[in-house]
């Protein structure tokens, strides 16, 4: 079997300084910015991560800020990028950073492994790219090459697999650019070597050594478990109006999306929810269908149907949050799952289409 090698790094290296990607947290060494870009990169595009990337750092631009920022004000931050916890383990790893290592982000890669959020690869992307310690960062990417270039057999999600592709990385990292070889693998991985799709082996600076491309075997390698069916749940949501106002509600702190504001939903048609909030027939003014929407988690699917109702009342009660749309837009996180219904909203509804005395 084939194994990677210094000549490997070296060839990496140079399609590197020639083909690099221009990212906004690849200027002077901060460990700041690169922690707050691998956690914003985690299952998430480049392409969605640069605007919330600028938009944060202006917003909060170093640790203590970070640390001292109101939830609220840190999840409109990060509102629309999913996956909230993220958001809430920065601030947490924020205030310990604070405490314990004066705002600054520490080097040594275990004492980073102890910040909540902070797990093997994002530790050994500060230690490298930050600070300069030949500390490797195993990602999706780099598996997936290592994978294809020594034609491994090996399920790549395993624990194990990581450990092993670690392990073989690091006494090859470049005591003088350990980050910009690990930046060089990310690289590869998302420009060349690719996920989905046939990987564009013919500029790949590797292939001549790649086995997988040798033996024509790219599109088996690298070996992954199947990811189990997603469940999936149709939700009816509801697009309440009174006056200017809209109604959202908070959700509980150990489910789904735990403790975001939301627009009114649940498993029941639109009946059963009307009556969980406790609205009255005669409050009604108007109800119009929206259409459906459909948002996909990790192993989850929502099939959502949305209603529009505009009252003459709120219902009693503490459950629901009415807000404008001006205190939407500055102060409430709307998460990704209601985008489909975004700009409809503070839509003026068609106040013929359906009645509730109809």
């Amino acid at each position: 079997m084939f194994s990677i090698n210094f000549q490997t790094m070296d060839r990496l290296l140079t399609w590197y300084d020639q083909n690099r990607r221009d990212l906004p947290w690849r200027g002077t060494p901060n460990a700041y910015h690169t922690w707050i870009s691998e956690i914003m990169l985690q299952q998430t595009r480049v392409e969605a991560v640069l605007g919330y990337y600028t938009r944060f750092l202006a917003a909060l631009p170093d640790v203590a800020a970070l640390a001292e920022a109101d939830e609220g004000r840190l999840l409109k931050l990060w509102e629309g990028l999913g996956y909230y916890s993220r958001a809430r383990n920065l601030q947490k790893a924020a205030r310990l950073v604070m405490e314990r290592c004066g705002g600054a982000l520490p080097r040594d890669p275990e004492t980073l492994l102890t910040l909540p959020g902070v797990g093997a690869y994002t530790a050994g992307a500060i230690a490298s790219i930050a600070y300069g310690l030949a500390v490797p960062a195993v990602d999706g990417n780099v598996l997936r090459i290592l994978a294809r270039l020594e034609a491994r057999q090996e399920d790549i999600t395993t624990d194990g697999a990581k450990r092993s592709a670690a392990a073989r990385l690091q006494p090859l990292l470049p005591p003088l650019r350990p980050g910009d070889a690990n930046q060089a693998l990310m690289d590869l991985g998302a420009m060349v070597c690719l996920p989905n799709g046939t990987p564009l082996c013919d500029r790949c600076p590797l292939a001549e050594e790649c086995l997988a491309f040798q033996q024509g075997r790219t599109a088996e390698l690298p070996v992954r478990t199947a990811k189990k069916p997603r469940r999936t749940e149709q939700r009816t949501v509801l697009i309440l109006r009174w006056g200017e106002r809209l109604a959202l509600r908070r959700r509980e702190s150990k489910r789904l999306l735990a403790g975001l504001w939301e627009l009114p939903n649940s498993l029941g048609d639109l009946g059963a929810l009307a009556l969980e909030l406790g609205i009255a027939q005669k409050t009604v003014l108007t109800t119009e269908s929206l259409g459906d929407g459909k948002h996909i988690f990790t192993h989850l699917e929502w099939h959502m149907s949305a209603w529009r109702l505009r009252l003459s009342a709120p219902p009693p009660g503490e459950g629901l949050t009415w807000v404008t749309e001006t205190e939407l837009r500055e102060h409430y996180a709307l998460p990704s799952a209601f985008k489909p219904f975004r700009n409809k909203l503070f839509e003026e509804e068609n106040l013929g289409r359906i009645h509730p005395e109809n």
